[in-house]
């Protein structure tokens, strides 16, 4: 071995504000490749399988292959009105967050089929333990959009009554667990509240969703090993959206194997999936789903995607990439996807479309009006000051009860 100097190797991307937006070296197989194996296959007999990439639909919108999830028409024109109503929401919130009627707002766009696809592959009963890119799940799980507006303008309809940052929202009752500021604890607590129904001979299962970066968290490896050693019913997803606020994906260890690949470690079983196919999501969550539901234990599943526009309503991605780089992102974008999928089979119109479009923005439009009614960042009602000490104990002690009294004087 020639001798040498240990060097410290710094991930850089390929493009930075003021270059050319380059992705020849993101390799994209032809759609229809990859086999789908039977749900009770041994976790060593796909270890190839991270390396992969499934996809469903190819250039000219065709579902092709095994993961073909052959979905009725009328199933796919719910996702895609999901969807659309999903970016429809996220726009109107950021201009709302522009106008100053809320702190903070993060959108999804690009990144839609994600959720919207895995929420319709999962059964309603089925705990979702989110991120703050994943609100189509309460969108495609039919959650009223005046009270995620609520939450997000924390008025005094809020139901979590002003203590949680905007798009931190939360509703036991359409399985959607309270989103955490803290990257990663979504991931253990999955495992464990899957752990609790498997415990009780519950046939419900558990999803997560965690973003690339994150998985550098100590949380996200505590909670792959309890998944493989007690064969928790879960699904651990990865959002490989490909920037981690301004961090790239290399940062988190993209560079050298994929995301998915760390599921092999733990005995998982691992998928990496074309994130923007709306088929190919629903298939792969729908065979997780049917494993876990069967026995079989924990999914990793990467969704290999693209954040669109930036992190937050805080965030320029023009200071750390270049500004048109989404343009040229070489796996296209969820709903045109899908419309071309719809429209090639002659099941769909561009007139038909660009009227869901406006039916979605006025639905938005519609809750805003009622949303903003109940109060804004900038007026309006508030949830009131005593509730802070609410919810907290079951019986209330004396020393908050003696807080509360003086705040209230």
């Amino acid at each position: 071995m020639a001798e040498g100097r240990a060097g410290l190797h710094v991930p850089e991307p390929v493009s930075r504000p003021g270059f050319e937006w380059d992705f020849s070296s993101v390799p994209i197989p032809a759609a229809g490749l990859v086999d789908r194996p039977p749900t009770n296959v041994a976790a060593d007999e796909i270890r190839d399988f991270p390396f992969k990439l499934i996809r469903v639909l190819d250039d000219d919108g065709r579902a092709v292959g095994s993961w073909n999830p052959d979905l009725a028409v009328e199933t796919l024109i719910e996702g895609l009105r999901a969807m659309m109503l999903t970016r429809a929401y996220d726009s109107r919130m950021v201009r709302m967050q522009r106008q100053g009627k809320t702190s903070f707002y993060m959108k999804s766009t690009g990144e839609e089929a994600v959720a919207v696809a895995a929420a319709m592959a999962l059964e309603r009963g089925d705990m979702c333990f989110p991120t703050y890119r994943q609100q189509g799940l309460l969108i495609a799980r039919n959650w009223p959009l005046v009270d995620m507006m609520n939450q997000v303008y924390s008025n005094s309809g809020d139901r979590l009554k002003g203590r949680q940052m905007p798009v931190f929202y939360s509703s036991r009752e359409a399985g959607f667990f309270s989103i955490s500021g803290n990257l990663g604890t979504q991931y253990v607590q999955a495992v464990g509240w899957a752990m609790a129904s498997a415990s009780d001979g519950d046939r419900r299962i558990a999803a997560a969703w965690i973003g690339e970066g994150a998985t550098a968290e100590g949380d996200f490896h505590y909670a792959l090993t309890f998944a493989s050693i007690y064969q928790a019913p879960v699904i651990l997803n990865i959002v490989n959206n490909q920037w981690a606020i301004s961090s790239f994906s290399g940062v988190a260890g993209g560079e050298r194997t994929t995301f998915a690949a760390r599921g092999l470690g733990y005995g998982i079983p691992a998928l990496r999936v074309d994130g923007n196919d709306f088929l190919a999501v629903f298939a792969v969550t729908s065979w997780a789903a049917e494993r876990a539901r069967r026995g079989g234990g924990p999914t990793v599943i990467e969704h290999f995607t693209y954040r669109a526009e930036g992190h937050s309503t805080s965030d320029d991605p023009g200071k750390y990439r270049p500004r048109d780089e989404a343009a040229g992102w070489p796996l296209g974008d969820p709903i045109s996807r899908l419309k071309a999928h719809l429209i090639n089979g002659g099941q769909w119109s561009e007139v038909e479309h660009l009227a869901m479009q406006k039916a979605a923005e006025a639905t938005v439009r519609e809750a805003d009006k009622e949303a903003e009614s109940y109060g804004t960042l900038t007026g309006g009602g508030r949830p009131d000051p005593s509730t802070m000490f609410d919810d907290v104990y079951k019986e209330m002690p004396e020393n908050l009860r003696a807080q509360r009294a003086q705040a209230m004087l």
